[in-house]
C-alpha cells in the first residue's frame, strides 16, 4: 500500500472522508442507524498530470474540495430530512403515497441536482469573495484620507479580513446545528490522527488523539488570509476599482500558495512547519469540539468506506509503505 493523505469534512450529523479513488459520506440518521454512501471519484490531478504543477494543483484541489464539500453537505441534509418525514408517515396509505412521490422526486433530482449544485457553489463563492476579500479592501481604502502609506492601508486591510473571518466563525458557533457539526469536525480529525499514528480505529483509541490537524480546511482558510496580506503588499494603489479588481484576480495565486504551504506542513514535522502551522491550529479551537462516542463511530465508518485502515495501520507500524 502507498502512503496516502485522507482528507475529510464534517457535515450535518455526519462525516465525509475522501480517499485516493473515492469519497464516503457517513450520516447518523434520526433512527440512530449509520448510513454510508461511497462515491467513486478520481481527482482531475490524477486524470490530467499537467494539473499537478505546483500552484496550479492548489487551485484545482481547492475547487474540487468546494464541489465535493457542497455536494456531501447537501446530501447529508437530505438524509436527515427524509428520515424525519418518514417518521411522520404512520399509515400504509401515506407510506405508499410517500414512496410514489419520493420516486418522482428522486428522478427529478437526478436531472437538476448538478446544475443546482454548481449554481449554489457559484453563489457561495461570490458571497465569500465579497465578504472576506472585497469588503475589507473597500473599507481599508478609506484610510487613504488620513495616511498615504500603502503599507499601513494594506496591513489594516489584512487585519480587518482576519477579524471578519474569526468573528464569523465565533458567531456561528453559538448555533446548535453548528455546535454539533464542530463536534463531528473533531471526530473527523481525531480519527485521521489515530490512523496516521498507527493505532487501530476503535472508539477508545480515537478518543486519545488530538482534535487538531495540520491539513484542516480551517487552517487552509486562515493561511489564505495570512498569505493575502503578504501578496497584497505588492499591490499599491488608492484607486478603489483597481484595488477591488486586484483582490479578485489574485485569489487563484493566493489559493495556490496556501495549498503548497498546507501540503508541506502536512508532510513534515519539523520546527519550521510546526511554528508556521500554529496559528491555523489555534483557529481550530473555534471550529472543532470534542466529539461523543456516537460521532466517532460515524467517522470510523466513513474512513472504512474509502480505505482498508487495517492494512494502512499495519504499514504505519512496520514502515512498509510502497515508495
Amino acid at each position: 500500500m502507498k502512503r496516502v493523505s485522507i482528507g475529510g469534512q464534517a457535515v450535518l450529523e455526519g462525516v465525509m472522508m475522501k480517499g485516493p479513488k473515492s469519497y464516503a459520506l457517513a450520516v447518523r440518521k434520526p433512527n440512530k442507524e449509520i448510513e454510508v454512501k461511497v462515491t467513486d471519484y478520481v481527482s482531475l490531478g490524477e486524470r490530467y498530470k499537467i494539473l499537478q504543477i505546483p500552484l496550479l494543483r492548489g487551485i484545482v484541489n481547492f475547487l474540487e474540495s468546494l464541489y465535493i464539500g457542497m455536494k456531501t453537505l447537501m446530501d447529508s441534509s437530505e438524509y436527515v430530512e427524509d428520515e424525519e418525514e418518514a417518521k411522520k408517515e404512520s399509515s400504509s396509505k401515506k407510506e405508499d403515497t410517500k414512496k410514489a412521490s419520493s420516486d418522482k422526486k428522486e428522478e427529478a433530482n437526478k436531472e437538476s441536482s448538478t446544475g443546482y449544485l454548481i449554481g449554489t457553489l457559484i453563489v457561495s463563492l461570490v458571497i465569500a469573495v465579497g465578504v472576506f476579500m472585497l469588503l475589507p479592501a473597500f473599507l481599508a481604502n478609506f484610510l487613504y484620507k488620513v495616511t498615504e502609506s500603502d503599507l499601513l492601508v494594506n496591513l489594516a486591510e489584512g487585519i480587518l479580513r482576519l477579524v471578519i473571518f474569526l468573528g464569523y466563525v465565533a458567531v456561528i458557533s453559538f448555533m446548535d446545528d453548528i455546535k454539533r457539526t464542530y463536534m463531528y469536525h473533531g471526530a473527523e480529525h481525531k480519527t485521521i490522527n489515530c490512523m496516521e499514528a498507527g493505532d487501530d480505529l476503535t472508539v477508545e483509541n480515537v478518543k486519545k488523539h488530538t482534535r487538531f490537524h495540520k491539513r484542516c480546511g480551517t487552517s487552509f482558510v486562515f493561511i489564505v488570509m495570512f498569505i493575502s496580506i503578504v501578496v497584497f503588499m505588492f499591490v499599491r494603489t488608492d484607486v478603489m476599482w483597481l484595488r477591488l479588481v486586484s483582490r479578485v484576480l489574485l485569489i487563484p495565486l493566493i489559493a495556490g500558495i496556501s495549498y503548497e504551504f498546507i501540503r508541506y506542513a502536512g508532510k513534515h514535522n519539523n520546527a519550521c512547519s510546526n511554528v508556521l502551522s500554529a496559528p491555523g491550529l489555534w483557529v481550530q479551537r473555534l471550529t472543532t469540539r470534542e466529539p461523543d462516542d456516537s460521532m466517532i463511530e460515524v467517522a470510523i465508518k466513513s474512513v472504512e468506506g474509502v480505505i482498508d485502515w487495517h492494512e494502512y495501520v499495519d504499514c504505519v507500524r512496520n514502515n512498509t509503505f510502497e515508495v
